[in-house]
């Protein structure tokens, strides 16, 4: 009896970890996994890197919401031709062309911080740049993850790819705050720039099947009216991106506030705002890996409301937080429970959107989570200024809280029709699956 107990003990254990990575069984999520990972490395040591070259050329906290505004203000405005361009051209070769842009952007940012010779006005418009690269970059990369895994592994494939996104967040502001200490910001930068190479590298090895498409017979303003008409009248993705626009506008800012916080409010340097992100990364890739280990889309939308109310909840007290040991505690359930709300919705919303439109919706969900971005940025960094950083953040995470008690109370009255867009999703799926075979069987013998 105690044996075989032990041996149903052993097996769960190993199908939950094998569950927890099977996107990895797909050769081209191998590729793009192994090279994305190096990539975010680089890229959060830039982000702490030129959070803390803007703040300590400055000192101001409206100057880090305006660099943070001019990076994300194109993603608003951008985006839904890019959404468009992600639907009727090769995803592969979209986010290639984005991944060579990033490298070229960051490899000038870095010759300029390296020669002493760079500006706040310069950060300004290669932030701006780089926020156009990603309005293409983002809608891209979201729905060429189908393309990768499949439509069964989708799920797991998108909370894999928040947790390399958070373990690099990890890593790299660690790494970011001993380099800035130590030499300056432009080697973060340039080890940035560099570091684009894996993933280019892997995208160029992978092996993608053709994807059909259907003869374009209106007009592109037609096609990304046609995106916009469909989120508007499916009331459950409407409602996601309502509560993912509110938390971007009025939350999610604290991370452009963390310079202040490392060192007004704790009295510390870079690595402390290093320590501090990492914490907020290792909260979420405690969230992104618990969602991978999940089967299904059942019970996500609760997960969004309960997470957006804690987001909402441990913001507020970290604002109010005075030891910087208690501040990066803090940090750990507010990653968790923003990247679970985040990672959920994205999830639910792929899950429930058919691949011909998936580009274009994948495009709202970037206007809404980093187009608005900007605006709460800016916001912040003026009520920072006036109020200060703890009244600005916690004020952030009441109206947090409020969002998920609308988002919650609305939840009975859209469950019918997601599991209607489930449904439809599923069937236009198979349909498209049995396409690309039959594709695929006539363009290789």
């Amino acid at each position: 009896m105690s044996e075989k107990s032990t041996t149903v003990a052993a097996a769960p254990r190993q199908s939950k970890f094998q569950d927890t990575i099977r996107s990895l069984k797909h050769r081209n999520f191998q590729l793009f996994f192994s090279g994305q990972i190096i990539s975010l490395v680089g890229t959060w040591m830039d982000m702490v890197a030129e959070a803390w070259l803007v703040y300590r050329l400055t000192g101001s906290s409206l100057l880090l919401g305006t660099v943070t505004f001019a990076g994300q203000l194109p993603v608003l405005l951008i985006s839904p031709f890019a959404g468009l361009v992600a639907d009727r051209l090769n995803r592969r070769k979209i986010v290639i062309a984005t991944q060579f842009a990033s490298m070229i952007i960051a490899g000038i940012l870095a010759g300029l911080t390296l020669s002493k010779h760079v500006t706040v006005e310069q950060v300004i418009i290669l932030a701006a740049l780089m926020g156009v690269v990603n309005a293409f970059d983002i809608p891209a990369r979201q729905s060429f993850l189908v393309e990768m895994v499949g439509r069964e592994d989708l799920m797991n494939a998108i909370a894999l790819n928040s947790s390399m996104f958070n373990a690099a967040r990890i890593i790299g502001p660690s790494i970011a705050g001993i380099l800035v200490a130590s030499f300056g910001e432009g080697w973060c930068f340039f080890a940035n720039s560099v570091s684009y190479i894996a993933v280019i590298a892997g995208l160029l090895l992978m092996k993608v099947p053709p994807r059909p498409r259907a003869a374009e017979s209106v007009s592109p303003f037609e096609h990304i009216a046609e995106g916009f008409r469909f989120v508007r009248h499916a009331g459950p993705i409407r409602a996601l991106l309502l509560l993912v626009g509110l938390v971007s506008l009025v939350a999610m800012p604290y991370a452009v506030l963390m310079p202040v916080f490392a060192a007004k409010i704790l009295h510390g340097n870079a690595r402390t705002l290093g320590i501090l992100m990492t914490s907020a990364g290792l909260g979420a890739l405690i969230g992104a890996l618990m969602l991978a280990s999940r089967r299904g889309v059942k019970g996500l939308s609760r997960i969004v409301s309960i997470a957006c109310a804690a987001f909402g909840l441990t913001l507020i007290l970290f604002s109010f937080s005075h030891w910087w040991i208690l501040s990066a505690l803090l940090l750990i359930p507010v990653g968790f429970s923003v990247m679970t709300q985040m990672g959920s919705t994205n999830t639910l919303i792929q899950s429930m959107v058919p691949d011909r439109l998936r580009g274009r919706t994948m495009a709202v969900y970037s206007m809404m989570f980093l187009g608005v971005a900007p605006f709460g940025a800016l916001l912040s960094g003026w009520s920072a200024d006036r109020i200060g950083a703890p009244h600005t953040l916690a004020l952030g995470g009441v109206i947090a809280i409020l969002g998920a008690i609308a988002f919650a109370r609305h939840l009975p009255k859209i469950r019918i029709e997601a599991r209607q867009l489930l449904d439809a999703a599923s069937v236009e799926a198979a349909q498209a699956s049995e396409a690309v075979e039959e594709l695929a069987a006539r363009v290789i013998p």
